[in-house]
């Protein structure tokens, strides 16, 4: 019979797999949207959506993470998403 602590290590992991499943279908959402932007001439990069963006996980972020934390979630997955689209 599992343990508390067994089912907490399943349960990271499901949550792990989540997160990596998430930031696939993140990563094909932008590359469908970087191709509607190079068709209409705009840029990739957005200075005032990426903000937007922070303003609105900040307000939806009701959890453990801190605001400093949040802030390097963001600019890590930011980064991450360019990186992987660029070197594609």
């Amino acid at each position: 019979m599992k343990d508390r602590f067994d089912e907490i290590r399943a349960e990271i992991v499901e949550n792990d797999h989540a997160i990596v499943a998430a930031v696939n279908h993140r990563l094909d959402l932008v590359t469908e949207l970087w191709g509607l932007k190079i068709e209409r001439g705009l840029d990739n990069f957005d200075p005032d959506r990426e903000q937007r963006l922070r303003e609105a996980l900040a307000e939806a972020n009701n959890g453990r993470l801190s605001a400093a934390g949040l802030d390097r979630l963001v600019t890590d997955l930011l980064t991450l998403t360019r990186a992987e689209l660029e070197a594609s």
